[in-house]
C-alpha cells in the first residue's frame, strides 16, 4: 500500500475514533438527546440515500456509455472555454445536493474532465438555481433573483479561471 493511502486510512480511522468518542461523551451527558439526535441523523440518511444512489448510478451509466476520450473532448483541458461554458450551464440547470456533487466531480475528473471545467460545474451547481427560480422569486422578487443568479453564473467563470491559473 502506498504511503499516501496509509496516511489517508490513518486519517479516516482517527476521524471515526474521535467521532465515536464524542458520541460516547454526548451519551454520558444526556442519553435521551443523543438517542434523539441519532434517530434524526438516521432519518436524514434514509432521505438522502435514494438521491445519492440515483445520481451515482446516473454518473456511472454516463461513464460507462461515454469513454474517457469523449468526456475529455467535452469537459477535458483541451475543451477550453467551450468546456467551461458547457460545464457551467449543466451545473446551473442541475439540482444536485453538495454531498452528491463532489463525488460526482471526482468521478468526472477520473473520467478525463479538466479542473477548470469541474470548478465551473461545481460553482454554478452550488450557486445558480435555475430550477429553484420560481421559489426564489416568491421570496426575493424577480429582479433580485435574476441578478443573483446571473452574478453567480458569471462568478463560476471567475472560479474556473482562478483554478486554471493556480493549478496549471
Amino acid at each position: 500500500m502506498p504511503v499516501e493511502s496509509e496516511a489517508l486510512v490513518m486519517q479516516q480511522l482517527l476521524l471515526y475514533f474521535f467521532t465515536f468518542l464524542i458520541l460516547i461523551i454526548s451519551y454520558g451527558k444526556n442519553p435521551d438527546k443523543t438517542r434523539l439526535a441519532l434517530k434524526k441523523a438516521w432519518r436524514s440518511f434514509e432521505n438522502i440515500l435514494p438521491q445519492f444512489i440515483g445520481v451515482i448510478l446516473l454518473v456511472g451509466v454516463v461513464m460507462a456509455v461515454m469513454d474517457p476520450l469523449t468526456i475529455g473532448q467535452l469537459l477535458g483541458d483541451q475543451s477550453g472555454w467551450s468546456g467551461v461554458v458547457l460545464a457551467s450551464v449543466v451545473g446551473a440547470v442541475t439540482l444536485i445536493p453538495g454531498f452528491v456533487a463532489f463525488p460526482t466531480a471526482a468521478l468526472l475528473l477520473e473520467g478525463g474532465a479538466g479542473l477548470m471545467q469541474i470548478a465551473a460545474f461545481i460553482s454554478s451547481l452550488m450557486m445558480v438555481g435555475i430550477i429553484t427560480i420560481p421559489v426564489e422569486v416568491t421570496y426575493f422578487g424577480k429582479q433580485s433573483t435574476l441578478l443573483r443568479n446571473l452574478l453567480a453564473f458569471l462568478f463560476s467563470f471567475v472560479v474556473a479561471m482562478v483554478i486554471g491559473r493556480v493549478v496549471s
